[in-house]
């Protein structure tokens, strides 16, 4: 869709005002909230779904959520971010006709991209089961895709408050449906077409609280869809890239190494997949913002985008510290003392999470800005790396070498991004000198938090605060961390 600015009804005027910043900022506690409470529930869900399974089974169940997954990377298309943008750009009329086109795109390329999969599924050899999960997952990712698609005029108008209810909504039907079957004694079929029920109840309720911002009916003229596929091919492909890291090292592994070693990289998986979401859900909130200042406001723009990279560095610190110390924790409470090798392999792949966020953060502002080419071509060639180290390495070391596969994509794509970012948007000033403290921050966050005698869980919290202790001696503790706190007390 073109993205000329008009004049804008609606969101424009809020994302112009003084408020944006602080809506945008408690628009990421409240995401970020809501996908820690879905994280709370599905450790509940979680242990009895791999127990209940068992390492091999449970690896079978993770490799086609992982296949599932990667088609929605690639059949996402970019087209959330496309729209999110012209939501924050255009006016009324244009934003209604984007909507349509958008609805029919999601529809026709996520109904191919499991049709794929699930021929990928047949010729790969993988079991019955596996193969009907995949066409069942399928049509839960058609349901899921197109509410999350409906959901993006709430985040235009900074109604976050909704879209994370909506979130944790689907996390509390998939929870429940998961404890009833595995109490049931539910093979993998079954648990695996939970994804269409959850998705399903997310989209009814969406739909009645965008009814008056969107049309609800497709549109199929060719002319607006291409004008949406020309600018979201170099968003797809990097949607697709961020998501497919974790999972194109366990489809490698599906194919090289053992059952047992798979079901290791899997459990630990599990837990970098929760983990992995929570960079979109600390940024996204400030893309409108971003995507309007882009096109208004050159100066908020370089600003915005250099503190997005420190209080990116900075949380992704402080959880790769909950990781290191934490993980013997997360691998008992999902595996029990069944696979205590799970826990190197998370250590290990807690350092992606650095990269992940740094990525984004570099990314945002490029892809905002229109610099498809040099990111898209940054982000093939960390996956290519990430494919290529799993498979040289997972056969002599499993799972570990899975792990270390993802590190080396992400920290690569991270520090290309950082160069890419620096050369392509000039104004653009990184604050590269909180690169150092963060790792000093951590890494005494860590030590301290491994030395001590004590449970993993209050190393957690004893960690956490070694490390706000070093980043407010430093004076790096964020401002937007007291500006928080008192919004939210305020809003109480």
């Amino acid at each position: 869709m073109s993205v000329t600015v008009t004049e804008p009804a609606g969101p424009g005027d809020h994302l112009d005002s003084a408020q944006a910043g602080r809506s945008a900022l408690k628009g990421s506690a409240l995401r970020t909230g809501a996908y820690v409470a879905g994280l709370m529930l599905s450790l509940i869900s979680a242990p009895l779904l791999t127990r209940h399974l068992g390492v091999v089974e449970f690896g079978r169940y993770v490799t086609v959520t992982a296949l599932v997954t990667i088609v929605a990377g690639f059949t996402e298309g970019g087209l959330n971010s496309i729209v999110l943008r012209g939501y924050s750009q255009l006016g009324d009329e244009q934003r209604r006709s984007m909507m349509r086109a958008a609805i029919g795109i999601r529809l026709l390329l996520t109904s191919v991209g499991v049709a794929l999969a699930v021929a990928f599924a047949a010729g790969a050899g993988y079991t019955t089961a596996m193969v009907l999960g995949t066409v069942l997952a399928g049509v839960g990712l058609v349901l899921q895709l197109l509410q999350s698609m409906l959901s993006m005029p709430l985040q235009s108008h900074l109604r976050f408050g909704w879209s994370s209810a909506i979130e944790l909504l689907r996390q509390i039907v998939s929870v429940s449906l998961i404890v009833a079957l595995v109490l049931a004694g539910a093979g993998l079929v079954p648990l695996i077409a939970i994804a269409i029920p959850a998705a399903g109840v997310s989209l009814l309720v969406t739909i009645p609280l965008v009814a008056r911002y969107t049309p609800l009916t497709p549109s199929f003229h060719l002319g607006e869809w291409w004008r949406l596929l020309r600018e979201s091919i170099p968003w797809a492909v990097v949607a697709a890239v961020n998501i497919v890291y974790l999972r194109i090292a366990i489809v490698v592994m599906s194919l090289v190494a053992t059952a047992v070693q798979i079901g290791y990289f899997a459990i630990s998986f599990r837990i970098m997949e929760v983990l992995v979401g929570v960079p979109g859900m600390i940024l996204a909130p400030v893309f409108p913002i971003l995507a309007r200042a882009e096109a208004s406001d050159p100066e908020r723009f370089a600003r915005v985008s250099g503190r997005i990279f420190e209080l990116a560095l900075l949380a992704a610190t402080w959880i790769v510290v909950c990781i290191e110390v934490g993980a013997p924790f997360a691998i008992h409470v999902l595996a029990a003392n069944k696979a205590d090798p799970a826990i190197a392999v998370l250590r290990i792949q807690g350092f992606s999470l650095i990269g992940n966020f740094m990525a984004m953060a570099c990314g945002l502002p490029l892809l905002t800005a229109r610099h498809y080419r040099p990111i898209v071509i940054a982000n093939l060639l960390a996956l290519v790396t990430s494919a290529t180290v799993t498979a040289v390495l997972s056969p002599s070391i499993g799972a570990r070498g899975g792990a270390i596969a993802v590190v080396c994509g992400e920290l690569g794509l991270a520090l290309i991004s950082a160069v890419l970012l620096s050369r392509k948007l000039p104004g653009v000033r990184l604050p590269l000198s909180a690169v150092p403290i963060a790792a000093l921050a951590g890494g005494a966050a860590v030590a301290v938090g491994l030395l001590l005698p004590i449970p993993a869980v209050a190393g957690v919290f004893v960690a956490s605060g070694v490390f706000l202790g070093v980043l407010a001696l430093c004076g790096r503790l964020p401002d937007e961390l007291g500006e928080l706190l008192r919004g939210l007390g305020g809003a109480r």
